[in-house]
């Protein structure tokens, strides 16, 4: 080997270079460490503690932001936290770029572009295709009614064609995304959690938010999706609309079915009582008579508050409020009313309240939240937490003429923020000048230093919508990295060990290589500022299993080469040739890359973790593997030191193979074809276990107490989801459930989330002895029992991550397919090697269709699974190329016989190598499926059948299927070269 010396230099540097960058993560988790200490489980004390060393110098003149920001990240499967995907609503930014027109053609295109929009498509591209239809050359957009206007400030004129407006409202759209990026950054950097991670998912509006260590989940959610339209309001005072109230209710009595309950004194009702004033104040209207009274309790102690509903009677409320001939009742400026509530009230859970604002025709704040521009955190009069709030001159203008206006009238000013009443005071001591304001209401300090951090922020263009999420605990994240570090620690003794009992002194050598490649996998990891997930440590103790293979490929070689009468330096250098192993290498390895860069591009979360620990380690093997086993192998033979790569015990393992591998083809093609035929009737018959990535909907992780009934649990979760279908499977043993529902899936609102967690919690919590409804759903370290885990999945997302799922299998196979027809020249390879693949992969979803309904484990479709079959074809290709290689070699050598028999012999010569390669994978991917835990369990069982079936398919698929796709001609003039060839050698001789 040259350059030697140059080599041993590039690997020593970059080795301490990798030390080095792994330093950081060291320091980085000791004072993360010392941070639990002394919070002692209070994570607010946590993050303090960490914010104030923020700014401290930690390590080499670093301060501890520096340091943490060079460390390996934990993801949120490891750490617990939550993931939320964000959706900007594009339809909304559409609708405020064309200043809210009531045009039709508009209105029905982007009605028309929310139904028909495809999976993967983007919402903009829908509506243009949608405009182009609806309005068929009747519209233009750039009508003045349409998007030349102030809005779009000369951006758009009428004379411009729909071509350049649509190039204009892209540029619009992307700044207003960009907008809503920058302002979720700036909320999430104030959030108090370490390492958040915030990126844009390309130009679909979307925006992923990773908060690992968030324990509050309801907290985070509302923080984000908050749009923060903060807008100020005259209120109307209950003795304004009590009469519109009383005309509702009689109105109402002649549409309403009625309905004889008799009144119980419940909770709901005690805190109704407790905020009126005492059972005295309450209207004592029998129940039933009163279709809008029976829902809403009327306040009758003056103020701004109409009166007080159980949430659960909001929706209800609000359909009355807004039918015709409700409104109708509204008379002079009340018409133009618009009714909000109020935030839940301390002290008073369920319980709101209800306002009327005085609304206008435009439905036009007099005062918006754009003039405000300062917000903190502070205390009240009454020592309450509250938000002080600073104005623009101009703000201060208007709100100086608002609250001299409410000092006149002795009226109230309400001050809601995402159509929220937080609170409606009156104005006592006469105009507020200064553009000073301050909103109080019913909320702790963390909320009131939240609602000062999303205002100062700004407000989002459109409104967000969570449309997926994934919560994690923290003891879940623990119970992961016991799980992952022991697979690694197996799989690692493991291999190694088989290395040395099959290979000798070069399998030490190979486990060195090993070792060292660890080592620059981490570093390299640690320099990227990578995330690593439960996938990820997946891919590394895979890439334990892939280290290995090109030594094996190399040393097979070479042992070939030495039987063959050769020196161990000839035998050496041939092996590491490209007439030797290197040819077979570089192929296996590029068609692996390939569909490592498919999964890195389609996948998202944990499977992009996986995809880039997964390429990562195919680059830090080739190197160690090409450089390092042979700087020891080249010292062997400086010294003159004997290498057999073989040990007594190996020595006569997988040799002098003589099957007829083409002979079985017939019985191989019928086993296969059976196989096909069979797993296309299950796939009618049973279907697969489409996963809520898939599909859409929400799954929860349930830890119970005890063994619990699946059948029951289905049952009860049922009647609590208002017979919406529940699937609940055993998820590792017979005590922690897998729930699965589509309840209120469509609903992107942390009030629907709540009202599902509250729901499932009133189904299951009998089978808990004394496990109250904050402790269920929340997150908290130590957590042994309740949701350990939950995920929504939204169907719009769901068709997008199907689309990109058939997208990378396609796309991944079609990438192969060329790469193989350019690097061996005819087309019959790649046949053969996609034959073999689509071989696999119907075979494993076979098995998966089959088995779904009874195996011990969960065998979703999801995106998991998507990524074991991306890495099953990878593999696949692997072993296919081996053996693909040695059949061009002898068809191009000097072997003696017929066409069958040199591809026999090639197959037959390959078959040490092909088992070698394969028996590690299978070996770390078993210590991965015993050990790995339950999460990640389907996805190794995707990959360990795989793998299996993908050594049958290159062995019995793809070369039968490369030799008789050859023409006969071929066939005709290979044979006749060859035998010419060993004639004239015997003459010669």
């Amino acid at each position: 080997m040259q350059n030697k010396g140059l080599i041993k230099f590039f690997a020593i540097v970059f080795a301490l270079v990798c030390i080095y960058q792994l330093t950081f993560t060291y320091v980085s988790h000791g004072i993360q460490d010392d941070a639990k200490a002394f919070a002692k489980g209070d994570t607010d004390k946590e993050v303090a503690y960490l914010e104030r060393m923020k700014d401290s110098v930690v390590y080499l003149g670093y301060t501890y932001k520096e340091v943490s920001d060079k460390q390996i990240n934990k993801g949120l499967d490891l750490e617990g936290g939550i993931n939320v995907m964000l959706e900007i609503s594009v339809k909304e930014i559409i609708q405020g770029l064309a200043n809210n027109s009531t045009n039709p053609v508009l209105n029905k295109a982007l009605d028309e572009a929310t139904k028909n929009r495809e999976g993967n498509q983007d919402y903009l591209d829908a509506f243009f295709i949608a405009f182009d239809k609806v309005s068929n050359g009747s519209v233009k957009l750039a009508s003045p009614e349409l998007f030349t206007n102030r809005v779009m400030d000369q951006a758009v004129n009428t004379n411009m064609t729909d071509a350049q407006v649509k190039a204009v409202l892209r540029k619009k759209v992307a700044e207003a995304i960009d907008s809503a990026f920058g302002v979720l950054t700036e909320r999430i950097d104030k959030f108090g959690v370490v390492q958040p991670n915030i990126q844009k998912i390309g130009e679909s509006g979307r925006i992923m938010l990773e908060l690992p260590g968030a324990k509050d989940i309801d907290r985070v959610k509302k923080l984000v999706s908050s749009t923060a339209q903060l807008e100020f309001w005259e209120a109307y005072k209950v003795g304004e609309m009590q009469g519109f109230l009383m005309g509702a209710n009689q109105a109402l009595m002649a549409t309403e079915k009625k309905v004889e309950t008799t009144e119980t004194k419940t909770t709901q009702n005690d805190s109704i009582e407790k905020l009126l004033g005492g059972k005295d104040s309450l209207n004592a209207a029998k129940k039933g008579n009163n279709p809008l009274f029976d829902k809403l309790m009327p306040n009758q102690n003056g103020g701004p508050v109409l009166g007080y509903a159980s949430t659960k009677d909001t929706a209800s409320i609000n359909a009355y409020l807004k039918r015709n001939d409700i409104r109708s009742l509204l008379t002079g400026d009340q018409r133009f009313a618009r009714f909000a509530w109020g935030k839940e009230a301390a002290g008073a859970k369920g319980i709101l309240e209800l306002y009327a604002l005085k609304g206008n025709k435009g439905n036009v704040a007099p005062l918006g939240g754009n003039v405000i521009t300062g917000a903190n955190a502070a205390f009240d009069q009454q020592n309450r937490p509250s938000v002080e709030m600073q104005m623009s001159p101009r703000g201060a203008m208007k709100w100086e003429e608002m609250t001299g206006k409410a000092y006149t009238q002795q009226g109230f000013i309400a001050i809601v923020l995402d159509n929220v009443v937080y609170s409606a005071p009156g104005v006592t001591t006469g105009p507020i000048s200064g553009g000073n304001s301050q909103i109080t209401g019913s909320f702790d300090v963390t909320e009131s230093k939240d609602l000062a951090n999303i205002l100062r922020a700004g407000k989002l263009p459109a409104k967000a919508d969570i449309v997926q999420s994934e919560i994690v605990g923290p003891s879940l994240g623990q119970e992961a990295i016991d799980n992952g570090i022991m697979s690694s620690i197996v799989g690692l003794l493991l291999v190694s060990l088989w290395m040395v009992v099959y290979y000798g002194k070069a399998g030490w050598y190979a486990n060195v290589a090993l070792i060292v490649n660890l080592l620059f996998l981490f570093g390299v990891l640690a320099s990227f500022g990578a995330v690593l997930t439960l996938p990820g440590i997946a891919g590394i103790v895979l890439t334990m299993g892939t280290a290995v293979d090109a030594n094996i490929i190399i040393y097979e070689r070479a042992k070939e080469e030495l039987r063959a009468g050769r020196t161990l330096d000839e035998a050496v250098k041939i092996s590491y040739s490209w007439r030797g192993a290197m040819s077979s290498i570089t192929d296996a390895n590029v068609t692996h890359i390939l569909t490592g860069l498919v999964l890195l591009i389609f996948g998202t979360g944990p499977v992009k973790g996986f995809a880039t620990t997964l390429l990562i380690g195919i680059f830090t093997s080739l190197f160690t593997s090409i450089f390092i086993a042979r700087l020891f192998l080249d010292n062997d033979i400086k010294k003159g030191n004997v290498v057999n790569f073989v040990t007594g015990m190996s020595k006569n393992w997988f040799t002098n193979f003589h099957y007829n591998f083409l002979g079985a083809k017939k019985f191989t093609y019928i086993f296969s074809s059976l196989v096909v035929v069979v797993s296309c009737i299950s796939f009618y018959v049973n279907g697969l276990d489409q996963g809520i990535d898939f599909v859409g909907g929400r799954t929860f992780q349930v830890k119970f107490e005890k063994p619990v009934n699946v059948d029951e649990i289905k049952e009860e979760l049922e009647k609590q989801f208002e017979g919406e279908y529940v699937d609940a499977k055993v998820f590792g043993n017979a005590s922690q459930l897998r729930i699965t529902t589509k309840y209120k899936v469509a609903e992107n609102t942390v009030e629907a989330d709540t009202e599902v967690n509250q729901k499932l919690y009133a189904g299951l919590k009998k089978h808990y002895t004394n496990l109250d409804y904050e402790k269920f759903a929340s997150s908290y370290t130590g957590k042994q029992y309740g949701i350990m885990q939950a995920s929504k999945v939204s169907a719009v997302v769901a068709d997008d991550i199907k689309a990109n799922s058939i997208w990378a299998v396609l796309g991944s196979m079609a990438i192969v397919f060329i790469y193989l027809m350019v690097s061996f020249r005819k087309w019959q390879y790649s046949l053969g090697a996609i034959a073999a693949v689509a071989h696999d992969v119907i075979f494993v979803l076979g098995i998966y269709s089959l088995c779904y309904k009874f195996m011990p484990f969960h065998m979703e479709m999801d995106q998991h699974f998507i990524a074991a079959i991306l890495t099953v074809i990878g593999y696949s290709m692997n072993d296919t190329v081996i053996v693909f290689d040695r059949v061009r070699e002898f068809l191009a050598g000097k072997t003696k016989g017929k066409f069958a028999d040199i591809v026999n012999a090639s197959v037959n010569t390959t078959m040490s190598r092909t088992i070698n390669t394969s028996l590690t994978m299978i070996l770390v991917l078993l210590i991965m499926f015993i050990f790995g835990g339950d999460s990640i369990r389907g996805f190794i069982f995707a990959m360990l059948v795989g793998i299996i079936v993908g050594t049958y398919s290159s062995l019995f698929i793809a070369t039968p299927v490369l030799v008789d796709s050859v023409s006969a001609k071929d066939k005709d003039r290979i044979e006749h070269e060859h035998n010419d060839e060993v004639v004239v050698a015997e003459k010669v001789k």
